[in-house]
């Protein structure tokens, strides 16, 4: 007994765990690869690529898809696809457009395109939640019918805003402060609200729950309905924000003014559910990916690369990240 008690502990009990060092490339893979584009087109086109120009361009082009992005973080969130972010923003663009030239005034047309925006996610909501369709279907159906209703506001064409009768309306975008315009900050305001909602309330809770296991979050008792029909309003009201917004920069409505925003708004949150937090969509994540795939395509177009590579670029990211986020759910797993 003596000897049992005084006996000293083993080697291996002595042996504290060694820290390895590490590099972060479970979380901070994206900034390292963007950090790497930097300096290549640094090194490559260093006039073109190394301007506050060309800065402010990237930064203002790609304002409209991270709020586009932003919005879809929320119903993703909740495990729901949302097909009819592009939709939304179409249907936005064109009502706007149609209220001004109309002589409706500022408030109705502003208004009454957000108003749109909560029909389309009630509509989602209704389709998904009530219907019991897959949102994925479901959202892709409903895409479709905004895209004929945009076909009908514009009758096929175009509406145009004149720079004099309108520009009011036009500041609204085209306001810049301290050289930079003004949809780079409200894209920034929606993202702290965004992060924010996600990571410090308890709606944010509920979403991460009802996405990680619905049937779980029912049992704990999160009304797991109300939570993807508010996560469908939330991401058509913002979507038409940016319709809005991009109306304003633009001056013309068309019915398919939108359609370029849906791939890069998918590509932009799923990269970004590989970085910071890995596993999970979240704000940090999805505009560090936005400024990888803006600094790659950029940088590849102002070195001569032909139109179609932005296309081509949004598409490869979008399998990447869906390759590294089904190894990240295995790895958790």
């Amino acid at each position: 007994m003596t000897d049992l008690q005084t006996a000293p502990a083993s080697d291996g009990a002595q042996k504290k765990p060694k820290r390895r060092f590490s590099l972060g490339l479970d979380k901070y893979s994206g900034i390292y690869v963007w950090a790497v584009l930097v300096v290549i087109f640094a090194l490559w086109i260093p006039d073109l690529f190394l301007s506050w120009d060309n800065v402010r361009t990237i930064l203002t082009f790609q304002a409209i898809s991270t709020i586009v992005a932003l919005g879809l973080i929320i119903p993703v969130a909740a495990g729901a696809f949302d097909l009819t972010i592009a939709g939304a923003l179409t249907v936005s663009v064109c009502f706007t457009a149609w209220a001004l030239l109309s002589h409706k005034g500022v408030v109705v047309a502003v208004g009454g395109a957000l108003l749109i925006g909560v029909i389309i996610g009630l509509a989602n909501a209704l389709v998904v939640v009530k219907f019991k369709v897959d949102s994925f279907i479901g959202t892709l159906g409903m895409s479709s019918v905004l895209g004929a209703i945009a076909y009908m506001i514009t009758d096929g064409g175009q509406l145009v805003l004149s720079e004099q009768g309108y520009y009011p309306f036009l500041d609204f975008a085209r306001t810049e402060w301290l050289g930079i315009s003004a949809p780079v900050y409200y894209a920034g305001l929606i993202a702290v609200v965004i992060w924010w909602v996600l990571e410090y309330t308890p709606g944010g809770r509920y979403l991460y729950a009802v996405g990680g296991n619905p049937v779980a979050a029912r049992l704990a008792g999160v009304k797991v309905a109300r939570i993807i029909t508010l996560s469908f309003i939330a991401s058509a009201v913002v979507a038409s924000f940016a319709g809005v917004v991009l109306l304003a920069s633009t001056a013309n409505a068309s019915p398919d003014i939108g359609l370029g925003y849906l791939l890069p708004a998918f590509s932009a949150v799923f990269l970004g559910a590989t970085q910071i937090r890995p596993g999970r969509v979240n704000v940090l994540g999805t505009i560090v990916a936005i400024l990888l795939l803006a600094t790659g395509v950029t940088g590849l177009q102002l070195a001569g690369a032909p139109t179609y590579i932005t296309q081509l670029f949004n598409g490869a990211a979008l399998i990447v990240a869906m390759a590294l986020a089904s190894r990240t759910a295995r790895r958790r797993s």
